[in-house]
């Protein structure tokens, strides 16, 4: 690959811009050569592997033994990517993506619009905000940011340590805990149990991929070695100033455990922001209760020229991610004519062929960890929108006194999803609060629209679009 360094870097114009170098986004660039498309790739990661394999460029030996051999798949992923003439500008915040085909992207607090005759999204997945009361205190972060801290330097929170909630995450946040020998106090599994009822009719299909024999393993690893509790509804978390006990309930039983960290997780959905504020239609997935993106089986998006891979556009996990970038990449190629026929029909095949398996377990995943239905919505007394520190009761409250028939009426009373992260954090707590509200469908309820800058930038960062200089020319 090709390093850059700058903003100014940059080509004024390029055949494919990739955004996210995560599992989709390197697998798609790889391809994406092979078929010589011109290719650059913007991650705002100070380097590749996105989310699920942040820090591969630069871990240890010990750290991969702790992360697991699915982690470690990353590395051979990151040395086919470096070994390609893409460019790459790390630290990258994209903060623009138009329906021209125009993006806006900031580095080290200079900015620079270019133009693409093809943009592939590939900005992965954002865990789903559990937004129980004190999920604001020190001390209450979620399970990927504690997987992110492992990753990226090695380091472990303790000594007392709880998670809480449901999904593949916390169960393999556990295991890596345990293979680092950090203690945890215990599980608080928030399953409902009439979930696994739900979740047999895609059993079959979910032995015969290769999630169940990992999945068997990790949970009868964590569950020999940490306590859990079953079937926890309410969960808070307590204490002045910080965190130092987390009260939660099981059944009709009340308990109480002392805590310095309490990890919450209810799963991933798919990371949108850029694609809605490019206009891209969106649909909802009531089988992972999330919006996603509407696609073509050539993974164009609605707006032309748009596409989108991996986990942005549905949450299959890493395997299916990289599979996926590497077809998207092949259907933009197609588009732009440099590959047809034969050979292409030949790859396509082939990548199908190896992403069917990891297609077929998803089903009995999505039911199995459905999140419980009350930890969707925030209780009363949680912070709704943390931004502008909104309280859920005053969202609930205003929302009925006022008939609010969705999240961005809402804004004009409240300002929700007005601060810096436009919504990401409360825009689906607030849409459940109106569904329930209007006795409606959350699906009909609609999202909160988002603008440019998606991303937090400063003015000097917009003035310095005017004075930017032009390629090649000599600085002063």
């Amino acid at each position: 690959m090709i390093r850059l360094q700058s903003v100014h870097d940059l080509d004024d114009r390029h055949d494919l811009v990739v955004i996210g170098a995560g599992p989709a986004g390197m697998a798609a660039v790889m391809e994406a050569a092979r078929s010589g498309v011109r290719t650059l790739v913007l991650d705002e990661n100070p380097s590749y592997g996105g989310q699920i394999y942040r820090g591969i460029a630069s871990t240890t030996k010990k750290r991969l033994g702790i992360l697991g051999k699915d982690y470690a798949h990353g590395a051979g992923l990151a040395q086919e990517f470096t070994a390609s003439d893409a460019g790459y500008l790390a630290k990258a915040t994209v903060w623009q993506l138009s329906p021209e085909r125009e993006i806006g992207v900031s580095c080290d607090g200079r900015s620079r619009l270019i133009m693409a005759d093809r943009i592939l999204v590939a900005t992965g997945a954002m865990e789903r905000p559990f937004p129980v009361e004190g999920w604001t205190l020190p001390g209450v972060m979620t399970a990927g940011a504690a997987q992110i801290l492992l990753k990226a330097s090695g380091a472990v929170l303790g000594p007392k340590v709880v998670l809480a909630g449901t999904g593949p995450l916390l169960w393999l946040i556990a295991s890596q805990y345990i293979k680092a020998n950090v203690p945890l106090a215990a599980i608080l599994d928030t399953t409902p149990r009439a979930n696994f009822l739900a979740a047999i009719p895609s059993l079959p299909s979910f032995i015969a991929s290769p999630y169940f024999a990992k999945g068997v393993g990790l949970l009868a690893k964590v569950r020999g070695s940490v306590r859990v509790h079953t079937n926890v509804g309410r969960v808070v978390a307590e204490g002045d100033r910080r965190l130092e006990r987390v009260r939660f309930f099981a059944g009709d039983r009340e308990n109480v455990l002392e805590a310095d960290h309490l990890l919450l997780h209810q799963g991933v959905i798919p990371e949108v922001s850029l694609l809605r504020s490019a206009g891209c239609e969106m649909t909802w997935d009531d089988g992972q209760i999330c919006w996603r993106p509407k696609a073509n089986a050539a993974g164009e998006t609605s707006v032309p020229g748009v596409y989108v891979a991996g986990d942005c556009h549905a949450v299959y996990g890493a395997e299916a991610a990289e599979l996926a970038g590497r077809r998207i990449a092949l259907e933009v190629a197609r588009s732009l004519d440099r590959i047809q026929g034969t050979p292409f029909a030949g790859r396509c095949a082939e990548i199908e062929r190896r992403r069917a398996p990891y297609m077929r377990g998803r089903a009995f995943l999505d039911r199995m960890f459905r999140p419980r239905p009350s930890h969707l919505v925030p209780a009363d007394n949680a912070i709704a929108c943390r931004c502008e520190e909104v309280l859920a009761k005053t969202v609930r409250d205003t929302a009925a006194r006022l008939k609010v028939q969705g999240p961005n009426q809402l804004k004009a009373f409240l300002r929700c999803g007005m601060g810096p992260c436009q919504g990401r954090q409360c825009g689906p707590g607030i849409a459940a609060i109106i569904a329930g509200i209007r006795g409606v469908p959350v699906g009909d309820i609609g999202a909160l629209r988002l603008r440019p800058p998606v991303k937090p930038i400063n003015l000097g960062q917009i003035a310095d679009l005017c004075a930017a200089p032009v390629k090649g020319a000599e600085k002063s």
